[in-house]
């Protein structure tokens, strides 16, 4: 991401003749993704519309969360029910001393015990491997990519429109500048992809050596894939905080298709879990 976005800077403002392109991209992108990090919870939480609740509405979930907690080192984190039947689940918040956890109801009614324990890890090693704040920190590079690619195609249609360009590269360098501010948003999401995918395994892998017994997990997995029912709260923009694609039908098994998921295919998830040992 930094290689990328360090060649594209220097490439548009070579061609644009401006070195404040890569900065004002930078200030830009910095700020929204800070906001954006600092209130995550908060607006993912009103997006799915969750409940909070407390020991006394559900002493089991709290019990098996808090020794969960104790055995990996962390802080107790709020704990949300999604009433949705789809079992399913994610977690949020910008650091462990203020992270979420949220669980569907369907997660609660479908699941026994170990797998619940296996799910509940599955999320608590997210917080302790900070793919919060990692996920932050891509999401900002990305956002400086798309802002220095959308600068540079404005900047040079205007000058085209205007005359007045000063700039006398020659003009394949002006198509192939053209075509990087095109691509470069591209290969910025696919990065993000990538990266969010390999989240995901290490989480699976972090939960099982967390719980010691892998195959409670993989057997969740199982339980929520071939689950039939949609959560109507998913949307592309929360879809990658739950630990398994929350929309139903969409996962081709095509490599071009696999690009774009931000989630390993969940028989690819198990078959890991299940030939982990300890």
């Amino acid at each position: 991401m930094l290689f990328l976005i360090i060649a594209l800077s220097w490439f548009f403002s070579y061609l644009l003749e401006e070195k404040l392109i890569f900065w004002i991209g930078i200030i830009i992108s910095l700020i929204m993704s800070i906001f954006s990090y600092w209130f995550s919870d908060k607006i993912i939480i009103s997006m799915v519309k969750a409940k909070l609740i407390e020991k006394k509405d559900n002493p089991e979930v709290y019990r098996l969360v808090e020794n969960l907690c104790l055995t990996a080192g962390l802080p107790l984190p709020k704990i949300y029910i999604l009433n949705e039947a789809q079992p399913n689940a994610f977690a949020t918040g910008r650091n462990p001393q203020n992270s979420i956890i949220v669980i569907t109801r369907g997660l609660l009614e479908k699941l026994d015990r170990t797998e619940l324990e296996g799910v509940i890890a599955h999320e608590l090693s997210h917080i302790g491997n900070r793919d919060v704040l990692l996920a932050s920190a891509v999401v900002i590079l990305a956002g400086a990519i798309s802002l220095l690619s959308d600068h540079f195609l404005r900047t040079s249609s205007w000058r085209r429109r205007d005359g007045n360009s000063k700039n006398h590269q020659a003009p394949v360098f002006l198509i192939l500048g053209t075509i990087a501010a095109f691509l470069a948003p591209l290969a910025a999401s696919l990065i993000r992809l990538a990266i969010s995918r390999k989240r995901e395994f290490l989480a699976d892998a972090s939960g099982a050596l967390l719980t010691r017994y892998p195959e409670g997990l993989a057997r969740a997995l199982e339980k929520i894939s071939s689950d039939p029912n949609s959560l109507k709260v998913a949307s592309s923009a929360t879809s990658h905080l739950y630990i398994s694609n929350p929309f139903k039908g969409n996962q081709a098994k095509s490599w071009f298709v696999k690009l774009f998921m931000t989630h390993p295919p969940v028989e690819e998830r198990i078959r890991v879990l299940r030939g982990m040992k300890f």
